[in-house]
């Protein structure tokens, strides 16, 4: 298979061109290196250094993909809160100009979206019918995004497919980064570093393992269009987490309480049985496995 995979030099989107060239396929990266990085570009992959703000057609007509994973994105609530021009900006003009550049060569996309954001409060696991309400400018940009792929899959007969992660986690995740409280863990861990928790920690989220998420990726590349959850069914506390955290760090470091921060849920779980039922996946890493081999990358 011909693919592209935006933010391929990203935490998520590195791991899935990974997967992509172990089984053979041909994968071109569209990166702006804003967040992604050089080095986890894998040396199989082509690295284009581009903004999926800017048009993309004349470098899809070049390589003609059959699909493009459009990963690329500003993941950040607070970001979007702050920011939220520059959050619709990326996660909207952006996504409407891969729509437009795989449009031009029959391509599909799979477009990462995400769970919590858009289906707010959670007080059982949600499923892809939940009511969506989202509590930050990052969920109803996400929103937006999948709104546009399912207008073009009615208007242009575009066999699109979202996903809508719940909070991914693993190797490649940035421990500096503005993104991914996992990684913030174990990286002050390893530093002897205090952590913070906002709010009581008692904040309950669904995290997932990328190599799990990268599995549903590659399983929704094969199906006609769709909209799937992609967590694990469970709600862990940040207090639970970061437990969690400390024992496979071998730490016995305590945190410290910060304030709540605006625009954050207070549950976030997943019903992920329409993608075991479609897409015959299901995730296979529990959360302290997961943590023991982000652990071990951070560490390294």
């Amino acid at each position: 298979m011909r693919a592209v995979v935006t933010g391929g030099a990203g935490f998520i989107g590195s791991n899935l061109v990974d997967a992509l060239i172990e089984r053979g396929d041909s994968v071109d990266i569209v990166d702006n290196l804003s967040r992604g990085k050089r080095e986890n570009v894998h040396a199989q992959a082509r690295l284009h250094v581009l903004d999926i703000r800017e048009p993309l057609e004349d470098l899809f007509n070049e390589l003609r993909p059959e699909v493009c994973f459009h990963l690329a994105a500003q993941a950040d609530v607070r970001v979007s809160v702050e920011r939220p021009d520059f959050d619709a900006a990326v996660n909207v003009i952006g996504t409407v100009r891969v729509l437009e550049a795989a449009r031009s060569v029959g391509a599909r996309v799979v477009f990462s979206s995400t769970g919590g954001a858009i289906y707010g409060e959670c007080e059982e696991p949600a499923d892809e019918a939940s009511e969506r309400l989202p509590l930050a400018p990052y969920g109803t940009a996400k929103l937006a995004g999948e709104e546009y792929l399912l207008t073009y899959q009615r208007l242009h007969g575009m066999n699109n497919v979202i996903l809508r992660f719940g909070n991914v986690f693993g190797p490649r995740q940035d421990p500096h980064g503005e993104a991914g409280v996992v990684a913030i863990f174990l990286g002050r861990l390893r530093d002897g570093e205090t952590c913070l928790i906002f709010g009581d920690g008692e904040q309950e989220r669904d995290y997932v393992f990328v190599g799990d998420v990268v599995a549903a990726v590659l399983a929704a590349a094969e199906v006609e269009g769709g909209v799937f959850n992609v967590g694990t069914g469970r709600a862990t506390s940040v207090l639970e987490l970061y437990d969690l955290c400390r024992k496979v760090a071998g730490s016995e470091l305590s945190a410290e309480n910060a304030p709540a921060r605006p625009g954050e849920l207070q549950r976030s779980v997943l019903d992920v049985s329409k993608a075991a039922d479609e897409l015959s996946w299901r995730p296979g890493t529990s959360l302290e496995e997961g943590l023991r081999q982000t652990w071990n990358w951070i560490r390294a």
